[in-house]
């Protein structure tokens, strides 16, 4: 069965340099007409969870969530999936210290965004301020994770910074975290209080 992941595989072939063919038939089979550019897959563990919480099946819609393995990827991606090779409808989640690399590199392909969603450090911060202190605090203590946090917060580098601050550090201190994160805050959050990057990104698929 062809799946999206075998999908988003070929064009990171692609993008590497490698051949198109596989992607353009597998985008022809899948009925792909969207991709969703993410800088890493933390960022796409939190739009699938919050495509889970809406109900959406974006594989089936012929959405590519698409984490590119870094925003300095972003010109190579747009090469293969804009306009000159497989047309897609583009729509884009990045940091704030990255929209200008965005912004510059998608117009060098002649690929602009059908929506540009920006966060004002990155997602996981966002997250962390719609959720509050408290509440990823005890998230983290559910998780298994209590000593873990204390330990970390005890480190030197940690003193005199902002208790948001810390816990987006701590999510970033260990292999995979960000990832597991990234579903476990999305999933707790208050339909209401949604970060406005995440909210437009979804409204625009």
């Amino acid at each position: 069965m062809t799946t999206m992941g075998a999908f988003r595989d070929a064009v990171t072939a692609w993008a590497a340099g490698g051949p198109g063919g596989p992607a353009q038939d597998l985008a022809d089979q899948l009925f792909i007409h969207t991709a969703v550019l993410l800088e890493g897959p933390s960022d796409a563990a939190a739009v699938d969870a919050m495509a889970a919480r809406h109900g959406r099946d974006l594989a089936a819609e012929g959405v590519c969530v698409l984490p590119m393995g870094g925003a300095m990827s972003v010109g190579r991606f747009a090469e293969v999936l804009g306009p000159s090779a497989l047309d897609l409808r583009l729509v884009g989640l990045c940091d704030e210290r990255e929209q200008d690399f965005y912004v510059r590199a998608l117009a060098r392909a002649d690929a602009a965004p059908q929506g540009l969603f920006v966060c004002a450090a990155d997602l996981e911060d966002e997250l962390i301020r719609a959720l509050g202190v408290s509440t990823v605090t005890e998230l983290v203590e559910t998780e298994g994770e209590s000593r873990r946090l204390q330990t970390f917060l005890q480190q030197p580098a940690q003193q005199g910074r902002a208790a948001q601050q810390q816990l987006r550090r701590f999510l970033g201190t260990r292999s995979g975290r960000k990832i597991h994160y990234g579903r476990v805050l999305v999933e707790a959050l208050d339909p209401t209080r949604t970060p406005a990057p995440l909210e437009g990104l979804f409204a625009a698929l």
